[in-house]
């Protein structure tokens, strides 16, 4: 059995195709093989069928598609369900996907071997696996995220088999074809480079100079950049009679895939944190990161965004760290990381981390002595410009901070955390954390202290999970207080930390803490917000709506709910369904709640007496 996808989506038997019809079936074929056996989930297949606007059924209607194609492939062919969604596998049967990027791998090692001849049949091999557009009979959803991976694949196969032809002499047989590809592709500046040489050696300079101003004037109007190095090398070696020397390989292909900035070559950089070695839990999570990071999990000819979202202490820097380690290796180039935040919670310019960034990226010679942020802008999309780097920006606190950091090109991925989505990254694959569960959190617990002293006190690590409350950095604050105090058993920290008057007090361990976590978060707020946070937490731990928070503040219903939506905005409150109205509901993170409390406290002191001390502790239980 045969698949096919690099055109429409087909499967063939026996060299016949095998029919079947509907663009939504055509689009769950295709999404189960471009997993490669791994599991689809039903939310991604539910985006691929409908988008945004999915239907009430869709769980019948995916069961009643996988019957379908069960029916269709046959035993050949098996289809699980695996929580949360379905894995295909295809046994002995073939991709052309599969057959098109083995071919071009090994047409690429050719080149770079200067093995022309064979580098030139292998890459014909895997072009002639085409046989259209992409998902063509699919819905335009799955076209939209996962075709233009695909097309830009093809693209750079095509210029590693010309660089192949131009090696060897070929270059009157492509120039007609070259001319058609530039028109078809007017911003890639590998193949102008390309239809310049062959120009050049068919002599035909003047035709050749046109064609470099055409694509500086095209550069320029569509993306406001000047030609990049290799454009401006062909540039002067065409005026400067050395073009037409042979053989001209492609220095650039056989280099790597991407041109190089100019200047003298530096270590590629590493700026990464080390990674987390106990990292626990976070699969799924991690498991899209990575996927969207790397080349084959991200649409090409788009930059490469990915955004990791959440509250403060839910291991947002730790996820992101432990991804890019992960994916480091498809960034030959290096890797790059900054933190947004200074240590005092404030965030920093991004001029002085773009100076940072550039000291990593080479030479800081014609980097400006000022802060001329519009300078270095310009300076840092150079240097990263058609470069395979990770760049890691970490902590963002707003467009503002974070628009300057990100490249104007596809080529290098970005990575951000932040408190919220930030319009400046849209299209970005959003990644929102949520508190881990029980299991998830106990796994970091025995992490972070020893499995053997979490085990050896079952119901002590049971507590300690529910009051850290699938927070991460209060796990691993407990466990490391464990694992660093011998005599400090898990019972006497859980009877500790089922005192709410001094549960924060205790998620302390050297420069871990969770009041210190979150108190960025509440200095950035308005000050209005500021006011009305721990009267809001007095509400209780369970959720309420927009008017309770208004007859609490003694304000109007509107205004309370858009102090509401601050809060969410900044990651202290979280939208928790509806009330029986409709209407959103608000709800506190038990540990932010306890923060909140604990500022109106440090505001105006417990009365003395244990009458002051009870009506505390009521209002720190109220409502439990």
């Amino acid at each position: 059995m045969e698949f096919r996808v690099l055109g429409p989506v087909e499967v063939r038997r026996d060299g016949h195709r095998v029919a079947f019809s509907g663009a939504k079936l055509h689009t769950v074929l295709a999404a189960l093989l471009l997993a490669r056996e791994e599991v689809v989930s039903d939310e991604r297949l539910c985006r691929l069928l409908w988008g945004w606007a999915p239907p009430a059924t869709v769980s019948a209607q995916l069961y009643t598609y996988i019957s379908r194609l069960r029916k269709i492939l046959g035993d050949e062919v098996m289809i699980d369900r695996r929580p949360p969604g379905y894995a295909m596998s295809i046994g002995n049967a073939t991709v052309d996907l599969n057959e098109f990027e083995k071919l071009a791998l090994g047409g690429r090692e050719a080149l770079i071997k200067e093995d022309f001849e064979r580098a030139g049949e292998l890459l014909r091999e895997a072009l002639a696996r085409w046989n259209g557009q992409p998902f063509a009979n699919a819905t335009e959803y799955l076209a939209d995220a996962e075709a233009p991976r695909l097309t830009e694949a093809r693209a750079v196969t095509l210029e590693h088999r010309i660089a192949a032809d131009l090696a060897l002499g070929r270059h009157e047989q492509i120039t007609g074809e070259l001319t058609g590809l530039v028109a078809e592709f007017p911003l890639r500046e590998r193949i102008r480079c390309q239809l310049m040489t062959a120009l050049c050696r068919s002599g035909r300079q003047a035709d050749a100079i046109h064609l470099y101003h055409h694509g500086r004037a095209v550069l320029a109007d569509e993306l406001g950049v000047n030609p990049g190095e290799e454009l401006q090398a062909t540039y002067r070696a065409l005026l400067d009679g050395t073009l037409d020397r042979w053989p001209g390989a492609a220095p650039a292909v056989r280099a790597g895939s991407r041109p190089r900035p100019s200047g003298p070559p530096a270590a590629a950089p590493a700026m990464l944190p080390p990674d987390t070695v106990d990292f626990t839990g976070r699969g799924p999570e991690l498991d899209l990161v990575c996927r969207a990071l790397t080349p084959d999990g991200a649409g090409s000819g788009r930059p490469r965004r990915v955004l990791v979202t959440g509250m403060a202490g839910l291991g947002k820097t730790a996820l992101a760290v432990h991804a890019a380690h992960r994916c480091q290796r498809h960034f030959p180039d290096g890797q790059l990381y900054a933190d947004l935040r200074a240590a005092d919670g404030t965030p920093r310019h991004p001029a002085r981390v773009l100076r940072r960034l550039l000291r990593a990226l080479g030479p800081m010679d014609d980097v400006p002595a000022t802060d001329d942020q519009d300078q270095l802008v310009r300076l840092y999309r150079e240097r990263t410009r058609g470069r395979q780097l990770l760049i890691v920006l970490d902590n963002a606190s707003g467009a503002a901070q974070l628009g300057p950091l990100l490249p104007n090109t596809p080529e290098p991925a970005v990575l951000v955390t932040g408190r919220t989505a930030l319009p400046t990254v849209a299209g970005a694959h959003t990644v929102a954390l949520a508190p881990l569960e029980p299991r998830d959190s106990l796994e970091l617990l025995a992490a972070a202290a020893g499995p053997a002293r979490v085990a050896s006190a079952p119901c002590a690590a049971s507590a300690i999970v529910e009051h850290c409350a699938g927070l991460p950095l209060a796990l691993r604050i407990v466990g490391t207080r464990i694992a660093a105090r011998p005599h400090c058993t898990p019972d006497r920290l859980a009877r500790r930390l089922a005192d709410p008057l001094t549960r924060l007090r205790e998620l302390h361990s050297g420069d871990l803490d969770v009041h210190t976590s979150l108190l960025p978060s509440w200095r950035a707020l308005e000050s209005e917000v500021r006011t009305v946070f721990p009267a809001l937490a007095a509400l209780g731990a369970q959720p309420f709506p927009a008017a309770e928070a208004a007859t609490a503040l003694d304000l109007p219903e509107a205004e309370a709910e858009r102090l509401l939506e601050a809060l969410a905005d900044a990651a202290l409150l979280e939208v928790s369904g509806a009330d029986e109205w409709g209407q959103p509901c608000y709800l506190f993170h038990p540990l932010v709640r306890l923060f909140a409390l604990s500022l109106e406290e440090g505001r105006a002191p417990v009365p003395g007496g244990p009458a002051g001390r009870a009506e505390h502790n009521r209002r720190l239980t109220h409502r439990p």
